[in-house]
């Protein structure tokens, strides 16, 4: 691979993000979305991903990772996760605070001091908000799940992600003392109980950003 620019990486990040949890490939419009930028960029951009062999496509379809295209993209998902694993574990951020910290850092840093971290926080498995942290390899194993907004009343399990793309919401959930790990029933559409028995009301947005067992 030749291209391997900051924004290069960014791109292949949120082409790989897209479809982690979820199996519909992402459009060039969403993409744009997602990193705020024009079409027109997305266009110019796909156009030198695709010349470097990191993604397929055809015009104005969706987007899909190639294999070296997703070794990179989870390289640089490495590198994000280990650093805000980082940041909350050693510096004292909250987990909604250091995604944008960790767009910066993970474009600078090291392999050195990547590795580094890795080994000072214990070789996580897990970034603060449940992602997987992939193996130097690229590997990466996510059990089954569903997004809570989708399971049925009644349902029983365990909190295994929550997204971060909306810091109000994290911090909503820090409050409710809910995380990874946390488990539950879900006694009402937006209404889970927690182990203790207390009964937490979550927002529709919550419900659309935690991951569960299924």
């Amino acid at each position: 691979m030749t291209y391997t620019t900051g924004a290069a990486e960014d791109y292949l990040k949120t082409i790989y993000a897209h479809t982690e949890w979820q199996p519909d490939l992402i459009t060039p419009s969403v993409l744009a979305a997602r990193l705020g930028v024009a079409p027109s960029s997305v266009t110019e951009m796909v156009k030198k991903l695709a010349a470097n062999g990191l993604i397929t496509h055809v015009p104005y379809g969706p987007l899909a990772l190639t294999d070296a295209g997703r070794l990179r993209a989870t390289a640089v998902v490495r590198r994000h996760r280990l650093i805000e694993a980082w940041l909350v574990g050693e510096m004292g951020y909250d987990w909604d605070q250091v995604h944008d910290e960790a767009e910066i850092l993970e474009h600078s840093i090291s392999d050195r001091l990547l590795e580094a971290i890795n080994a000072r926080l214990g070789f996580p498995a897990h970034d603060p908000h449940g992602d997987h942290i992939p193996a130097a390899d690229g590997t990466v194993v996510r059990p089954p799940a569903l997004l809570l907004a989708e399971a049925a009343v009644g349902h029983c399990g365990t909190v295994l992600r929550i997204s971060d793309r909306d810091p109000a919401v994290l911090r909503e959930l820090a409050a409710d003392l809910i995380g990874p790990g946390t488990e539950f029933t879900l006694a009402a559409p937006f209404t889970i109980v927690l182990a203790d028995g207390q009964s937490r009301l979550v927002t529709p947005a919550a419900t659309a950003a935690i991951w569960v067992t299924a």
